[in-house]
């Protein structure tokens, strides 16, 4: 079911959320969280299918709010809301409302999105875009326990990161940090087994990767040694290689979802790597809403392991 509200206001909003769960029959309320997507629409179709996805696992009301560009002088000066609210089968497996902002509310989206947050549950504010440099003291960002923004939607990923790591606040996290999910997870299983101390190590992807820097980053921080950033075709990252006495570990991706794993004295296996799609790192980061520890390592480096 989907309910249009024209030049509307938060509390028409939520009148139309209850009307909607009672046309369809299910006036209960079972969602664990609020999802705010600030987006715009080139975006918005995407990042709502990945919220949606990501709500079968985590029934939450997703809104989204797209400031729309003045286009007339009346645009400018007068502030309007529109509103989509979705609910049912138009929803998932929570509810959805669509804002859209004009002339001044734009400024001030945060007055509009207040009202409208389920009481007593969590807020995540993700950016599927551009975001603010400091999202931690975005107006939006400071409703949310978790903000997650995408350092592979910025047009100069690394000095964005950089940025980043110097306005870092605990609940901040990325969508390239998470991509590494999968390749933490590997290498971390991979000295377990060696049981060997790793003088050096190289991250090979393309330029500019965000994820690879993050990686390198991280393995500076946690081993204690030198990280060369190599460049490859791509695409994201390609391989990890970790220098031991023994000789190497490397964990190699060139493309596809199959990764070659290589440890000293043991023939190569293959093993799953996959390249997971939006809705599936929403899912993880909305597991745990807590501070990031490792994000902010790999951001930040030896200044996160001091401040903690």
């Amino acid at each position: 079911m989907k309910i249009d509200l024209t030049d509307t206001t938060a509390s028409k909003i939520n009148k139309a959320l209850v009307q909607g769960r009672r046309a369809i029959g299910t006036p209960a309320v079972g969602m664990v969280l609020t999802m705010v997507i600030v987006t715009d629409e080139e975006n918005a179709y995407d990042s709502l299918k990945a919220a949606g996805d990501a709500s079968h696992e985590h029934p939450s009301r997703t809104l989204v709010v797209i400031r729309r560009q003045a286009r007339t002088l009346r645009d400018r000066t007068h502030s309007r809301l529109d509103a989509e609210v979705r609910v049912g089968s138009e929803a998932g497996t929570g509810e959805t409302v669509v804002l859209r902002t004009y002339g001044e509310v734009s400024d001030h989206a945060d007055s509009v999105v207040l009202p409208l947050l389920l009481p007593d549950a969590p807020v995540v504010v993700w950016w599927p875009g551009d975001a603010p440099e400091a999202p931690a003291e975005d107006p939006l960002g400071a409703l949310a326990q978790r903000r997650i923004t995408d350092l592979y939607a910025v047009e100069r990923p690394l000095e964005v990161l950089n940025a980043r790591a110097r306005t870092y606040a605990p609940g901040d996290t990325d969508l390239a940090w998470t991509r590494l999910t999968l390749w933490r997870s590997m290498l971390a299983a991979a000295l377990d087994q060696a049981r060997v101390k790793v003088a050096s190590a190289a991250v090979e992807a393309e330029t500019d990767n965000p994820s690879a820097e993050l990686l390198a980053r991280w393995l500076q921080a946690r081993l204690g040694v030198p990280v060369e950033r190599v460049q490859s075709p791509g695409p994201f990252v390609t391989a990890v290689r970790l220098s031991t006495p023994n000789g190497d570990i490397v964990v190699d991706r060139p493309e596809g979802p199959l990764a070659t794993l290589t440890l000293p004295g043991q023939p190569p296996r293959t093993l799953a790597l996959k390249v997971r799609p939006t809705s599936e790192l929403i899912a993880e980061e909305l597991r745990r809403l807590d501070a990031d520890e490792m994000y902010a390592i790999a951001l930040q480096g030896e200044a996160a392991k001091e401040n903690a």
